[in-house]
């Protein structure tokens, strides 16, 4: 599978998105014709630097306002085609993209364009050049593949063929399997882009809303396998039009692209296996059964606070690590590990935040396939030197520069525990009916959310969920979540945007995204707080307010509102019935938090209608009270 990527599709100069182009592991790139014209270098230059790279100029795009035109206008366009066939000589390219008219001068007619096309066609044949003509979804006349496709046909020439980009058939509602019924050999060349479903303009969505496959809302794969039914071999590119990405990091933005167009093949040739996919064969999107540990980082004195804090909640000490200064804490069925080491990966990430979470660990059906498919996605493997005694657990670098270590349950991987740690203590911890970890949430800026979503998303076995506004006091944070249908795993993704807000306060001071909060899951919440205000657990104190206005809300008892006003618990019902109750801790440090929750009768979200008060409470106990710091 050969990819390539829209220069247009990344921020920096043209060298900046060469560069970050070919550290993706790209093909080939589309030179946006406004890329090359802001250059101060001439054509040849440019197809040089180009091939300095092990780039090849797969397309030069656009051509704009050719076909229908009546005189003069057709003999300037034809003019201006010849300029443009002379540039493609130079820069070493030998196709370029018509996109359909939007000239108000244009006259329609199918068989008037085609003779414009044969003629082009002739023209670009006697210099060794292709056409490739594109229905633009706001076009004047062509605004369809299946149109565009009929006129390359009636224009009949080896040199002219069909561009076919997922946006422009998707927003218009076209259906994608129409394409099988088109030669392969002449779809000359596939665009793809996703996008947020949103109700406005074509021609304003596509040029500011467009994202990476897998990012958005449409279906992309649907169209993928369409194209790649008839036997399509040639560049699978991205043409991505989006203000955010203009002003992201070139190469984090661009090994996105290249992610996501490997996922997105890979998910083409598991919905369809009898098509042919030229892509190296890797393990499915991985099923995850649940969190094994979440790791903290910290030194000695800021740990002391750490575990009197998880002492609280009912975590009892049960092991220490063999070699390392690594101690580890149980309750129920959540493993909470801090390491004080002063070497190594968690001091480095203890140096650079503070204490904070470093590691996730989660548990896999095979450890390391997990990674063998991460490493498939462009993610990068993870080791350091293992002592006598340890295990070697395959991990990965995640986004955020955190960590995340894999086992599972059919190698020696499954005894963790008893292998690497030295039991301590003897008592059991107290029963505080907590059962697992919920879900775990992490805070980055709003524009590195899209980067976690395809990351998570593409590795494992999961799907997102709408992204909601969240409110805060000083703003709002733009929060989705990854989760598969069993809730063994769940990510909260908190897009944050302004400092002000808690989210942006915890990634300023803490120097970048990171884990903010863990929910534990209870199976009895009320009596679950009630061990809680027994072991002196500091309650973030939720408003009376709340409460007054919740029992109107929901017709709830007296009684049970005094219990959630005693326990400071939050509540919600869904529209099925399904209840959703949660309580939290106090800050630590500058931001980070932990959550217990219970949900009832089929409770599938997040509690987003108590955000607000939530949030509310949490800026309130940031200004008025001194907690560890980092």
């Amino acid at each position: 599978m050969k990819t390539s990527i829209a220069t247009v599709s990344i921020s920096g100069d043209l060298r900046e998105k060469l560069a970050a182009i070919a550290g993706a592991g790209f093909d080939g790139i589309e030179i946006f014709e406004n890329d090359f014209l802001a250059f101060d270098g001439g054509p040849r230059e440019v197809g040089r630097m180009v091939r300095d790279h092990g780039l090849e100029i797969s397309l030069f795009q656009p051509f704009r306002d050719f076909e229908g035109l009546p005189e003069p206008e057709r003999s300037r366009a034809f003019d201006r085609a010849e300029r443009k066939f002379d540039v493609m000589e130079e820069l070493g390219t030998d196709l370029v993209l018509i996109c359909s008219n939007v000239s108000p001068v244009a006259m329609g007619g199918i068989d008037r364009a085609a003779a414009d096309l044969r003629q082009l066609g002739e023209r670009a044949a006697r210099r060794g050049l292709r056409i490739g003509y594109e229905a633009l979804a706001w076009g004047r006349h062509v605004n369809d593949h299946r149109d565009a496709w009929e006129i390359v046909r009636r224009a009949d020439h080896a040199n002219v063929g069909l561009i076919v980009d997922s946006f422009h058939t998707i927003a218009r509602k076209i259906d994608p399997q129409t394409i099988r019924s088109i030669p392969g050999d002449k779809i000359f060349f596939v665009q793809l882009a996703d996008a947020p479903l949103i109700d406005m303009d074509l021609l304003y969505w596509s040029r500011h809303f467009r994202t990476m496959p897998g990012q958005g809302d449409l279906d992309v794969t649907g169209f993928a396998a369409a194209v790649a039914a008839t036997g399509y071999d040639g560049m699978w590119s991205l043409e991505i039009f989006n203000d955010q990405f203009r002003g992201g990091s070139p190469g984090t933005i661009a090994a996105d692209g290249h992610r996501s167009l490997v996922a997105l093949m890979d998910a083409v040739r598991r919905t369809e296996p009898a098509i042919r996919i030229d892509l190296a064969p890797m393990p499915p999107p991985i099923a995850v059964q649940g969190v094994e540990f979440i790791e903290f980082a910290a030194n000695e004195t800021e740990a002391e606070d750490l575990k009197a804090m998880l002492a609280s909640m009912g975590f009892a000490h049960k092991g220490r690590h063999i070699a390392k200064h690594v101690d580890l804490y149980r309750n129920g069925g959540v493993n909470i590990v801090i390491n004080t080491e002063r070497e190594g990966f968690a001091h480095s990430a203890y140096l650079m935040h503070g204490t904070c979470v470093c590691d996730i660990g989660l548990k896999v059906e095979d450890a390391r396939a997990t990674v063998e498919r991460a490493r498939a996605l462009g993610a990068e493997p993870f080791e350091q030197p293992v002592g006598p005694g340890e295990l070697k657990i395959p991990a990965i670098r995640g986004v955020g520069g955190g960590l995340m270590h894999f086992v599972d349950g059919k190698t020696e991987l499954a005894r963790v525990w008893e292998t690497e740690f030295t039991p301590v203590g003897t008592l059991d911890a107290p029963d505080m009916g907590i059962t697992h970890v919920d879900h775990v949430g992490q805070t980055m800026n709003y524009e590195e959310l899209l980067t976690w979503l395809l990351f998570y998303t593409t590795l494992f076995d999961t799907h997102k969920t709408p992204m909601l506004d969240v409110v805060d006091p000083a703003g709002l944070v733009r929060s989705q979540v990854i989760e598969n249908d069993n809730g063994t795993i769940r990510f909260t993704l908190n897009g944050a945007d302004q400092r002000s807000t808690l989210a942006g306060h915890f990634i300023s001071e803490s120097f970048g995204s990171s884990v903010q909060h863990i929910a534990f899951a209870s199976s009895d919440i009320l009596e679950t707080a009630q061990a809680l205000r027994a072991t002196g657990f500091a309650f973030l104190e939720i408003s009376p307010n709340y409460f007054a206005d919740l029992q109107a809300r929901f017709g709830l008892d007296d009684a049970f509102v005094d219990q959630l006003r005693t326990g400071n618990i939050l509540y919600d019902r869904d529209d099925t019935g399904g209840e959703y109750l949660q309580l939290y801790s106090r800050l630590y440090g500058d931001g980070f938090f932990f959550e217990i929750v219970e949900r009832r009768n089929g409770y599938n979200g997040y509690g987003a209608a108590n955000a607000q008060f939530r949030t509310a409470a949490q800026k309130r106990d940031l200004r008025g009270k001194s907690m560890p710091k980092r």
